[in-house]
């Protein structure tokens, strides 16, 4: 048995249910979280990126000795995790066109649904020594692809060896999946969903994970795209990034859907799907997107809040979460309308009596893809709420800590609360807390 650095024996015997009355199973469970986060080291991810966008994979293209090279790689650490392989004939390969997804398999613990398939991917495919059709120069040197996308695959293999330190699997299985020919127009993905090896085809694909690029962290801001295509998902990604046990990364949510990276086949296919991004650069598909320049200390956080919100929501209780439709028809002008100020309307006759205040100062908007975390757009001057610290653009998760329900559940609380109320609130994807002390009592609405 396989123990974990910093969880004695005794607690892995109470995980795997070989031992009883030692610790409470909450307790276990945590703290087995805890190490499994751990677990996930940038020096670990600086190996793996070195050796991916080391000259001698030679810009690792699908379908090269270098892609090939880079696979055996990947295979090799797959290998030594113990994790099923889930590809061709019982190997991790899935071969296609001259290239090769490798796929491995971490069983889920529920039977009901068994069936119901997370896929978690990044590409490990490059641009060879580039071209004009894939490059932006200059041409006939190797392109190493140290952000684009050895960082992703170093995120991932640190994933797949964090899955072993659970206390139990989530409920549903985990597909870790290395996509091929992503350069060549997501030839991987695409493949993977049309022809999926016999061992898994049976399996519905219930949601998806993109890790591209997440070697160049800048100022802790992440970007995030797919949190429209399904509902809520802005908000678990929130709570998995508060659940780091360091200070969360800053959340940047794009709503376009645009077929520039592997999370896009599986939203054109109806599936929920999100991805994780540091951003583009100089250097991006060019030969300088080297190893010096990747921020190794970045892909940590980045990492330990994939493998939270894969875990989250592959133990996400009832039916898997459905698509979103909605999602195709917004795009950050759709975002930027949703968020915007709204002006306070005009009192009848001139300025208010200090009486007749509002009694907190809250304008907020119901978002349809998060509805149970309303958007602030308006916080009057002088009151409760603008005393306390709120701001435009954040959004009310819970009052007094309870969740919210709902926009119409906020109003009805704030207007039923005493005179004293703490918020929490989701700015820019870090939770904080605010309290509010009322200046007015006699308002009704709430706001």
């Amino acid at each position: 048995m396989r123990t974990v650095p910093g969880v004695s024996l005794a607690k892995v015997l109470i995980a795997s249910g070989l031992l009883v009355g030692v610790a409470q199973p909450a307790a276990v469970a945590a703290e087995f979280m805890a190490a499994a986060r751990a677990s996930i080291q940038a020096a670990d991810a600086q190996r793996h990126v070195s050796a991916l966008a080391d000259d001698a994979f030679e810009g690792r293209e699908g379908g090269s000795r270098g892609g090939r090279a880079a696979g055996a790689y990947i295979v090799g650490h797959l290998e030594k995790f113990g994790l099923e392989p889930a590809g061709d004939n019982g190997g991790y390969f899935q071969q296609f066109g001259g290239m090769r997804n490798i796929l491995a398999l971490a069983r889920g613990s529920d039977p009901t649904v068994a069936d119901e398939l997370v896929v978690v991917g990044a590409h490990y495919d490059h641009v060879g020594y580039g071209n004009a059709s894939n490059s932006y120069g200059p041409f006939g040197f190797v392109h190493n692809g140290a952000d684009d996308n050895a960082s992703g695959v170093a995120g991932l293999v640190e994933v797949a060896e964090a899955l072993q330190h659970l206390p139990r699997r989530p409920r549903r299985p985990i597909l870790l999946a290395f996509w091929d020919g992503e350069e060549k127009g997501l030839l991987g993905s695409y493949h993977f969903l049309r022809v999926r090896p016999a061992g898994i085809g049976a399996m519905r694909i219930v949601f998806s994970v993109n890790i591209d690029m997440i070697g160049r962290l800048r100022g802790q801001r992440l970007e995030v795209y797919g949190s429209r295509t399904a509902t809520g998902l802005r908000s678990a990604v929130v709570q998995s990034n508060n659940r780091l046990g360091a200070e969360p990364l800053e959340l940047f949510f794009d709503w376009a859907i645009e077929d520039d990276s592997d999370h896009y086949p599986f939203i054109a296919a109806n599936i929920p799907t999100v991805m994780f991004h540091t951003g583009l650069h100089d250097q991006y598909h060019r030969p300088s997107d080297d190893v010096q320049l990747v921020n190794f200390a970045g892909i940590e956080p980045v990492a330990r809040l994939m493998l939270d919100f894969v875990t989250a929501v592959a133990d996400e209780p009832g039916t898997a979460r459905g698509f979103r439709q909605q999602c195709r028809s917004e795009n950050d002008a759709t975002k930027r309308g949703l968020e915007a100020a709204a002006a306070a309307a005009p009192p009848a006759g001139g300025q208010p009596a200090a009486s007749q205040r509002p009694r907190w100062g809250i304008g907020s908007r119901l978002d349809a893809g998060d509805p149970m975390a309303p958007i602030v757009v308006r916080v009057t001057a002088d009151s409760p709420a603008h005393v306390a610290g709120l701001v435009v653009g954040d959004r009310i998760r819970a009052i007094d800590g309870a969740a919210l329900a709902g926009q119409e559940d906020m109003i009805a609380r704030l207007a039923a609360a005493d005179a004293r109320v703490t918020l929490e609130v989701d700015r820019k994807g870090r939770i904080i807390h605010l309290t509010m002390q009322a200046m007015d009592i006699n308002a009704a609405e709430g706001r």
